[in-house]
């Protein structure tokens, strides 16, 4: 199994946007082969005071895959193509862990 953390910084007051976009793209990740877990998470709200916020503008793709072959494949979807183009110009910073578990 493949793991991904994906953490995206909108642009200041486009994270609403961004997510809109990510919503609108979510069944046909999760439609994908090889798909476990997909979805965008933000900071929870009155959580344990171990907490280490992210702020109001960046929020954590947390992914599932099969394996490395469902993760290009996902990369290579014309579906996500499409949504990186609509976003582009709204994101500030982007930084994507690729994990296995040990």
């Amino acid at each position: 199994m493949i793991h991904v953390i994906a953490i995206i910084t909108a642009k200041p007051g486009m994270r609403e946007n961004i997510l809109q976009h990510a919503r609108a793209n979510l069944a046909a990740v999760r439609a994908e082969k090889g798909c476990i877990e997909y979805g965008a998470t933000v900071d929870a709200e009155n959580a344990l005071p171990m907490q280490t916020k992210c702020g109001p503008d960046t929020f954590i793709v947390v992914e599932k895959w099969e394996s490395m072959d469902a993760l290009k494949a996902h990369a290579a979807a014309p579906h996500m193509a499409a949504y990186a183009g609509k976003v582009k110009e709204m994101i500030a910073s982007r930084v994507i862990h690729i994990l296995q578990p040990t």
